[in-house]
């Protein structure tokens, strides 16, 4: 009878999870074949090319915008009849400088021009072309730096100054004859 209680005691001390030696194979598979699993799912994931790009919803687009060049080329027509100073205000300058919108001058605010107007014709274009405050840069855009140096003394001398309207640069005598 004492072996009888030997084994239930034994039996009751050693208690666990795993019973059968089929319960032991299911604990080492599970415990060892599904991550190695897992982990090549993972890799593969990782590897494929079909995942969308970061925050984009089109991979095409995105990646475009990524490899687009720095600078570009824009072809204009040298021959076209360069605008005038009132003409490029009411196409460029209007929307801001009618308004006062963003702390831009007023046309025709003369105490808003004046200190303006001190500082001279190159430092007014200059502001122009390379944007000062909240007003953006003009140069490069749809009008030539001539043309935008037109409509600054448009406003200037519409406020108070007195400022000489720029002449367009004559072409060399060289360059009109090899033209021809």
């Amino acid at each position: 009878m004492s072996d009888n209680r030997h084994a239930n005691v034994h039996d009751e001390a050693h208690t666990g999870p795993i019973k059968t030696p089929k319960q032991l194979l299911l604990a080492v598979f599970f415990s060892f074949v599904v991550p190695v699993f897992a982990i090549i799912g993972l890799v593969y994931y990782v590897t494929s090319n079909s995942k969308p790009a970061a925050g984009a919803v089109n991979v095409e687009k995105a990646v475009a915008t990524r490899i687009e060049k720095v600078g570009s080329i824009e072809i204009r027509d040298a021959n076209r009849q360069l605008k005038g100073g009132e003409e490029v205000f009411k196409a460029q300058c209007t929307a801001c400088h009618s308004t006062g919108a963003a702390g831009a001058p007023k046309l025709g605010d003369i105490a808003a021009w004046a200190p303006r107007i001190k500082t001279g014709y190159e430092a007014l274009l200059a502001s122009a072309v390379k944007g000062k405050g909240a007003m953006g840069a003009q140069g490069g855009g749809d009008f030539e730096a001539l043309e935008i140096g037109r409509a600054v003394v448009y406003m200037a001398n519409a406020s108070g100054g007195k400022l000489e309207e720029p002449k367009a640069v004559a072409a060399p005598a060289a360059a009109v004859s090899a033209a021809k």
